[in-house]
């Protein structure tokens, strides 16, 4: 009989619905895995033991089994704030921070029967492409301890790596659920702006950042992806969607069906490529060969591609980026002080910028989005690598110079910020493993509201691969 962590997310809410687990039972087994897992590898900010066995008594004494994630442990990324439970942001500022309210996106997850079993460890305020802050332990790669978990979302996917969780929900305003699921050998998925009603993007600056899932396979993606999407169980309002959320019905059909033939677009160049030096590693190319060899064997038709040059898309993104980093909660040198040398560089370049200058960004971004779209647009998806770079070592970015910090993001991460820009969908896949062991994955970009392909694509090269099988070593 297999342990609850050896399942997939799909086949534990199964066994929830039959009766065969129970919400505590599974509650009381992730915390214990945790607490023997944790300290070595720090996916855990914040572990809420109590108040997790607390909602697991609740859940199945008083919320209907029909909830989309009835019983289903999960974590909040440590920069979303739950009422009454510390949220640091990743930050020496914020260690005394405790929220009275919570954030929609929590309040959805418990609308659709979730278990928060604490909080996830987070760079400071998201900011990097890595979960190496000052104010917590590092997120510790599960395949090889002395590398980085990718971020921002590092710790959820360290902690779904691990089996410390089935399934986490994280956030990405530049490819922040997409690296860490890439660097973990997991899978990733960033939603279409609009798509998930909680966090669809439209209320942050530039509409670059959404929340959506990471998981060990396609379909327990798409499980939670509908839990985000309709924490109800039933079709909601939805102002803001590209799309309704209900035409396809729920995505999880469409990652179990995993049907479909499709055109697709491959591409490795980049929007960074004329303004940083940008080198495939060549473990990132074999992904990339895996994933184009098991497409073409099912049936896909696959055509190269390339970005047209845009010289303004680098002075853009960095604005926004800066500009975002000026909300921060800092006032005065003091405060600046407790900030690290990424995020005060960061700031006070976000703080000295002009409205012109935000406007001209804001303007030159939207304008990429269309030409994005449009350049990509006959391809029902376009495949490129998910990081340029294999995981990298804990440590290796530079904490000093904020310029070459800002370089090494780039090289490592070049094809993920351009979705954020576009709003567009776009999933990562743990395709293949290096000769070392480590995961290297693909990425698919969708067109607007096409979480559906994507998924279908998913399941279809997860068949093939059969990615689902593979463990961290001592896990």
């Amino acid at each position: 009989m297999p342990q609850p962590h050896e399942l997939t997310a799909l086949d534990q809410w199964q066994a929830l619905q039959r009766g065969e687990l129970r919400p505590t039972e599974l509650a009381e087994h992730y915390l214990a895995r945790i607490e023997a897992l944790n300290p070595s590898l720090g996916a855990f900010v914040t572990v809420t033991a109590d108040a997790a066995l607390e909602r697991a008594r609740h859940v199945e004494a008083n919320v209907p089994r029909t909830a989309p994630l009835w019983g289903l442990p999960f974590g909040d990324k440590d920069l979303q704030r739950r009422a009454g439970v510390p949220a640091r942001f990743g930050s020496r500022l914020m260690a005394d921070f405790v929220p009275e309210e919570s954030d929609d996106l929590v309040r959805a997850l418990d609308a659709a029967g979730g278990v928060s079993l604490g909080k996830t460890n987070t760079p400071e305020f998201g900011l990097p492409s890595y979960t190496e802050s000052l104010a917590e332990a590092p997120a510790r790669n599960p395949w090889d301890v002395d590398l980085g978990a990718g971020g921002s979302s590092g710790g959820a996917a360290v902690a779904v790596a691990a089996r410390m969780l089935p399934f986490a929900p994280g956030s990405d305003g530049g490819g922040s659920i997409r690296i860490p699921a890439a660097a973990c050998g997991l899978v990733g998925l960033k939603p279409s702006r609009g798509r998930v009603p909680a966090a669809s993007g439209i209320d942050s600056l530039g509409g670059l950042a959404v929340a959506g899932p990471i998981a060990r396979t396609v379909a327990d993606a798409a499980l939670l992806l509908d839990a985000m999407i309709t924490p109800s169980g039933s079709r909601p309002e939805h102002h803001f969607a590209l799309r309704a959320p209900g035409e396809d019905g729920p995505l999880l059909a469409a990652a179990v069906r995993g049907e479909g033939r499709f055109q697709l677009g491959v591409m490795t160049t980049s929007a960074w490529d004329d303004d940083y030096e940008i080198r495939l590693a060549p473990e990132a190319l074999a992904a990339l060969a895996v994933a184009v060899d098991g497409l073409s064997a099912l049936g896909h038709g696959l055509e190269q591609t390339a970005l047209s040059p845009d010289a303004s898309y680098v002075p853009a993104f960095r604005t926004i980026w800066q500009a975002g980093a000026a909300t921060i909660p800092a006032d005065g040198p003091e405060q600046e002080e407790q900030l690290e040398p990424l995020t005060r560089w960061l700031l006070r370049r976000g703080r000295a910028l002009g409205a012109r200058d935000l406007a001209e960004a804001l303007a030159a971004l939207s304008a990429f989005e269309r030409s994005f779209i449009a350049r990509l647009s006959r391809f029902d998806a376009v495949l490129t690598p998910a990081l340029a770079l294999t995981p990298r070592p804990l440590g290796w970015y530079d904490r000093a110079d904020g310029e070459r910090n800002f370089a090494q993001q780039v090289q490592y991460t070049p094809f993920t910020s351009m979705v954020n820009v576009a709003g567009l969908p776009a999933i990562v896949l743990p395709v293949m493993q290096t000769a070392g062991g480590l995961p290297m994955g693909v990425q698919l970009i969708g067109r607007p509201g096409g979480e559906a392909t994507l998924l279908a694509l998913g399941a279809q090269l997860e068949r093939r691969l059969r990615w689902q099988d593979r463990v961290p070593p001592g896990i």
